[in-house]
C-alpha cells in the first residue's frame, strides 16, 4: 500500500512523549493502524482485535493476554474489548512510562465512555479523519487561519492550484485512502461495501438499529442536507423515522466522524442570530454517492455543486487542526436577516470569518457579509473567500481570496 505522510503522525509522536496511553479514533477505512504502524519503532507489538481468535482471549481472560505483552503495545480496535481498559489502567498506573500503549478505536460513541472512565488523565485522544488535499500533494500544512493582505507570501509560492475538473474529481471521490490513492478503482462498489459491510453493521451494534433501510434512507437524506442549516424534524420527516430517532442517528454519526455539525457563533451581544447548527458530510464522496451522483463530471454541474463544494472546504479546514491534535474552535453566523457566513474560526480573542464561492472571479462584495460582523462590534481578524481564483490575491476590508485547490 502507498504510505502518504500524515501529518497527524507529528502530534502522535509528541503526545507519546507525555502520556502513557496514545488513542487514535476515526471512522474506519481512514488509515488509523497504517499510520500508527507506520510510526512505531520496531520493537513495538502489533495485535489486532479484529483477528476472532485474539479477540476471545483479550475477553475471555484479559489479565493474562495483556501478560502475553509486557512491553510497548499498539492495540487495534480496542473497542471490541473494554475489559481491557481497567487493566491497561493499572499497569500504567504501575509504570507511567510515555507511550506504553497505542490503540485505536472506530466506534468512539461508547469507547470514550469507557476511556474517561478508566484512563482519564493518562491518555491523549487524537481524531484521523481521511486524507487531507495536503497530504496528497505532499505538501506541509499547518492549522488553517486566513492571512492577512500582507502575508500572501506562502500562498503565492504554493504549487497552481486545482483546475476545476480535478478539483470536482477529488470532491467526488473522497478522502478514503483506497479511492484517494487509487488502490480501488470502482468507487460505487467501494462505498457500497463501506455502507453494508463497516457502517451498517457498527451502527448495529451502537444503537441497536433493527431497520437497516431505514437508516440507508435516513444516510441519504443526511446527504442531500450538506451544507444546510439541521432541522431536525424535516430530516426525520423524509427518512420516516421518529424525531429522536433522527437525533440519536445523527449524533453516532457525529462522533464517528462522518458528520459534523457545527455550532452557530452567538453571544449575549447579539440576539438575533439563528442557533441551528449547520450539518456538513465530511466524506464529500460518501456524501456524493448517498445522493446519486454518477461522475465528477454531473457533480460540478449539478444542483449539490455548490453546496458540496462548501462542505469539502470545511472538511479540509478541520483536518488541518485535528491532524496536528488541536481541536479547532469552529462556528457558523447567520442572523434573522438571512446574513450569513459559512464559518468562523476563533483564535486567540480574534473571529477570522470565510465564505465559500464557487467562483473564479472574486470581488469584494463577496464578503459583504464580513461587513455585517464588523458592524456588530466583534473582534474581526483576517478573513478569507475560498474560492476557484488562481491565485492568491487582496479583497479589502480585511478579505483575501484564496484558490480552493490550494487548501
Amino acid at each position: 500500500m502507498e504510505m502518504v505522510d500524515r501529518h497527524l503522525q507529528t502530534a502522535v509522536r509528541r503526545v507519546s512523549e507525555q502520556f502513557p496511553v496514545v488513542l487514535v479514533t476515526g471512522a474506519r477505512q481512514v488509515g488509523k493502524t497504517t499510520l500508527l504502524r507506520h510510526a512505531a519503532s520496531a520493537d513495538r507489538r502489533y495485535v489486532s482485535l479484529d483477528d476472532p481468535l485474539l479477540l476471545e482471549q483479550a475477553r475471555r481472560e484479559p489479565e493474562l493476554f495483556l501478560e502475553r505483552y509486557p512491553g510497548d503495545l499498539l492495540l487495534d480496535e480496542i473497542q471490541y474489548a473494554p475489559g481491557l481498559l481497567p487493566l491497561i489502567k493499572q499497569r500504567v498506573d504501575a509504570d507511567a512510562r510515555p507511550g506504553r500503549y497505542w490503540l485505536t478505536g472506530s466506534q468512539p460513541f461508547h469507547l470514550m465512555r469507557g476511556v474517561s472512565e478508566s484512563l482519564a488523565g493518562r491518555v491523549a485522544v487524537l481524531q484521523l479523519h481521511g486524507l487531507s488535499a495536503a497530504e496528497l500533494d505532499g505538501r506541509p500544512c499547518g492549522p488553517f487561519l486566513p492571512p492577512s493582505a500582507l502575508d500572501l507570501g506562502d500562498w503565492r509560492k504554493a504549487p497552481p492550484p486545482l483546475a476545476l475538473p480535478e478539483l470536482y474529481r477529488r470532491i467526488f471521490l473522497g478522502s478514503f485512502p483506497a479511492l484517494a490513492l487509487g488502490q480501488v478503482q470502482d468507487r460505487d462498489i467501494f462505498y457500497g461495501s463501506y455502507l453494508q459491510t463497516y457502517l451498517l453493521r457498527d451502527l448495529r451494534d451502537l444503537a441497536q438499529v433493527g431497520d437497516l433501510t431505514a437508516f440507508l434512507r435516513f444516510l441519504k437524506a443526511v446527504a442531500a442536507r450538506t451544507a444546510q442549516l439541521l432541522n431536525l424534524s424535516d430530516l426525520a420527516r423524509d427518512a420516516d423515522v421518529a424525531v429522536n430517532t433522527a437525533k440519536a442517528w445523527l449524533s453516532i454519526l457525529e462522533s464517528i466522524g462522518l458528520v459534523l455539525l457545527l455550532d452557530s457563533w452567538h453571544s449575549n451581544r447579539t440576539k438575533r442570530l439563528v442557533k441551528a447548527p449547520k450539518l456538513h458530510m465530511l466524506d464529500t464522496g460518501l456524501c456524493a454517492h448517498l445522493a446519486g451522483w454518477s461522475s465528477p463530471e454531473t457533480l460540478e454541474a449539478g444542483a449539490m455543486s455548490g453546496p458540496i463544494l462548501e462542505s469539502w472546504v470545511v472538511g479540509e479546514i478541520l483536518r488541518s487542526w485535528r491532524h496536528h491534535g488541536r481541536e479547532g474552535r469552529l462556528h457558523h453566523f447567520r442572523d434573522k436577516d438571512q446574513v450569513e457566513v459559512d464559518l468562523l474560526i476563533e483564535q486567540d480573542g480574534q473571529l477570522h470569518p470565510v465564505e465559500v464561492k464557487k467562483s473564479a472571479r472574486p470581488v469584494p462584495d463577496d464578503v459583504k457579509a464580513f461587513r455585517r460582523l464588523a458592524a456588530l462590534g466583534l473582534p474581526l481578524g483576517p478573513g478569507a473567500l475560498v474560492c476557484l481564483c488562481a491565485e492568491a490575491m487582496p479583497l479589502g476590508s480585511g478579505a483575501t481570496a484564496l484558490p480552493a485547490g490550494g487548501l
